[in-house]
């Protein structure tokens, strides 16, 4: 039996996977999350054999939450729903170690079997996802598109320093970086060109 724990703030799908799954599978339905805080406090409470996470919620995103996970479970495993599998996403949520990648749009029987080969101390990403990944045309680091990410959700420099654990100044070099790169006027601009060329 593989236990679980769901987070998707789309509690319509939520509600259906938790449903679905265990008639697709010996799968537990541990607790389930409607946002990136729930997900963190279910995980670290119940330590499933597998988190199944929604990328993109409000917030914070799915990538926060696994960033806060691994700070006190490293070794926890996860697999990411998506539907938009931006490259500069993919690479990120590698690096921190996510597992595995799937389409929200696939069948529950894909997603039990990706889980159960996920249980077994496997990796697998669909491969529509992996094909994305590999068109990576982004000029950005990792960080000019971590402060953009974060401007993007309409905080402030000193807010973005702060939920980025780095000095204002240092943001603001990497806004600057990223608007010359983007060929942009604002760090908003920046964001908004950077979203609509799929590089966060």
């Amino acid at each position: 039996m593989t236990s679980v724990v769901l987070a998707d703030d789309e509690a319509l799908l939520r509600k259906a996977l938790a449903a679905l799954l265990p008639l697709e599978g010996d799968i537990t339905v541990l607790a389930e999350a409607h946002d990136a805080t729930s997900a963190v406090e279910a995980t670290l409470r119940h330590r499933p054999d597998v988190l199944v996470i929604d990328l993109e919620m409000p917030g914070v995103d799915g990538l926060g939450a696994v960033a806060e996970i691994r700070r006190t479970q490293p070794d926890q495993v996860i697999l990411m729903l998506t539907r938009h599998a931006r490259p500069g996403v993919l690479r990120k949520a590698l690096k921190l170690g996510v597992q595995g990648f799937v389409s929200k749009s696939a069948e529950p029987a894909h997603i039990t079997s990706v889980i159960n080969t996920l249980h077994q101390g496997k990796r697998w990403i669909d491969p529509d996802v992996s094909a994305l990944a590999v068109v990576d045309d982004c000029p950005l680091t990792d960080r000019e598109i971590d402060v953009l990410r974060v401007t993007g959700d309409g905080y402030s420099v000193a807010e973005i320093a702060t939920r980025l654990r780095l000095a204002q100044g240092t943001v603001r070099n990497y806004l600057s970086n990223a608007m010359q790169k983007t060929q942009t006027r604002t760090r908003h601009d920046a964001a908004r060109y950077a979203r609509e060329h799929d590089w966060l």
